[in-house]
């Protein structure tokens, strides 16, 4: 499997469809919301959970008692460090792409995972720049509906690009483009 910005976007292209930007995503460490809460969370687990066994395995209790703390264990620690390695995978293998009608995410880890966002019914899109002139572009609302974990899946699409601000304005402009179109 190969992981070529060129031959991954090319792949999930339409005949005929012309390219006006790609590039990758940074595939980097970084803290979201959901850190707010997970943090805390995560070392609240991982202190109860390194107690809790190394009391089991103190006072001499049967050996299913002491296999029994040991997955707990790897939750917390995946939930304490793990999460954040696998979130840099992920990111450093999705690339992104804007054509004159749509905008692709692919993601290509286990499996190939590809979200189209055409840009006729694309609605609220926005930027939120860092200082330096990296950014994430949201393809949607934002819906505040949960704070707790798993807050990522009411998040939209988001393109997290180091040129923030020039793929925000290539597509509000191509968005507005269509648009014109569609009313004459």
């Amino acid at each position: 499997m190969s992981d070529s910005l060129d031959t991954v976007i090319s792949a999930q292209l339409a005949p005929g469809e012309r390219l006006i930007w790609s590039g990758k995503s940074r595939g980097r460490f970084r803290l979201s919301a959901q850190d707010f809460f997970l943090i805390p969370f995560s070392l609240i687990w991982c202190g109860f959970v390194c107690f809790w066994e190394w009391a089991v395995v103190t006072s001499h209790s049967p050996l299913v008692m002491k296999l029994w703390g040991i997955p707990f264990i790897l939750i917390g620690i995946h939930l304490l460090a793990g999460r954040f390695f696998v979130d840099a995978l992920q990111r450093s293998k999705t690339f992104y792409a804007v054509t004159e009608d749509r905008i692709l995410i692919v993601t290509n880890l286990l499996f190939k995972n590809v979200k189209s966002v055409n840009l006729r019914t694309l609605g609220e899109i926005s930027l939120g720049e860092r200082n330096d002139g990296s950014g994430s572009i949201l393809l949607g609302p934002v819906r505040y509906s949960s704070t707790g974990p798993g807050i990522a899946r009411y998040n939209p699409p988001t393109l997290d690009i180091q040129e923030g601000r020039r793929v925000y304005e290539l597509i509000l402009a191509n968005q507005k483009r269509i648009l014109s179109q569609v009313s004459r």
